[in-house]
């Protein structure tokens, strides 16, 4: 009886480029509790309990098997420790703090330098090649961004004073974008699942005196919806997606998918918020299509390469 090979890997390799993108669409999600967590919780407490309550959901299912492997816990811990300070510690908590004392639109054009920074970065560290694709793709992205974020009118970018939530958010992008770069350079020998879940444990710890110190900010009826929104989805889903992507794509790949990030949240708070959408939205958002098409293209030497 005769049997087809089942038809897995390039299925399966295209598969993987949607691990960041849903990991996006998530944070997207999360980009409006942030927005309605500024007025009901303290930073500090809301990236302490998600962390937390991630930690206390996955241990049921990983806390046997990483104790398994606590050997390589052991000997790779000086890294992992890193790793959760800057993906859950200060990525998340410094973004929390930014969002107090800047606005959306300077957060939106500081996000869209993660390409750029991560590209620059998997160049010096990881040795990805700085590829005139990922350049023009990261620099036409971020072109739509600033169109997208200054409502058309670039030129306002250089009217705007400086804040320290500038800094703060420019601070917690280039953790994220050497988070990348640095997770898939190392290379810890822990399943995703694994990993995730010693750097969500390292991070909460990380975090635990940044909570004692802030001003009380209790969990009541109003804000526990969004902490369970940040402990499940944002903290355990996002990240695994995200991961995923880093590992088979590359930190620079995948990082452009982030420049998909404000036109989500601009069509979310159009359905959600009834706020208006304008052509600016859809010139920026093509725009930033556009440049995650582009810098997601290989040359086709390398994939002659891969195919054979």
């Amino acid at each position: 009886m005769s049997h087809q090979p089942p038809i897995t890997a390039p299925s399966a390799a295209a598969n993987f480029s949607f691990f960041p993108l849903l990991a996006v669409m998530i944070w997207t999600g999360n980009t409006l509790v942030t927005k309605l967590a500024s007025v009901s919780i303290e930073p500090a407490a809301i990236t302490f309990y998600r962390w937390l309550l991630a930690g206390l959901i996955l241990s049921p299912f990983l806390l046997r098997s990483v104790w398994r492997q606590r050997a390589i816990v052991a000997a790779h811990w000086p890294k992992l420790a890193f790793l959760g300070l800057l993906g859950m510690g200060m990525y998340q908590g410094l973004a929390y703090e930014a969002a107090k004392t800047t606005s959306a639109t300077n957060m939106g054009v500081v996000m869209a330098l993660m390409p750029l920074l991560s590209t620059l970065l998997a160049s010096l560290f990881a040795g990805e090649a700085l590829t005139g694709a990922r350049i023009g793709g990261a620099g036409l992205s971020l072109l739509g961004l600033v169109f997208l974020s200054t409502q058309g009118h670039p030129a306002e970018l250089l009217r705007g004073a400086a804040r320290t939530g500038d800094a703060l958010m420019l601070v917690a992008i280039a953790s994220n974008a050497l988070y990348g770069v640095l997770l898939k350079r190392w290379a810890v020998p822990l399943s995703t699942w694994q990993q995730l879940y010693v750097q969500i444990g390292f991070g909460t710890l990380l975090v635990l005196p940044f909570w004692w110190l802030a001003p009380s900010s209790p969990i009541t009826a109003n804000n526990i919806p969004l902490i369970l929104y940040a402990g499940t989805a944002a903290s355990i889903g996002a990240p695994f997606l995200w991961m995923s992507g880093i590992k088979r794509l590359g930190p620079a790949r995948a990082s452009l998918f982030m420049n998909l990030l404000p036109l989500f949240v601009a069509l979310a708070a159009s359905t959600l918020l009834d706020e208006q959408l304008h052509a600016y939205h859809a010139v920026g958002g093509l725009l930033a299509l556009a440049g995650v098409w582009w810098g997601q293209r290989q040359p086709r030497a390398k994939v002659s390469q891969v195919a054979t």
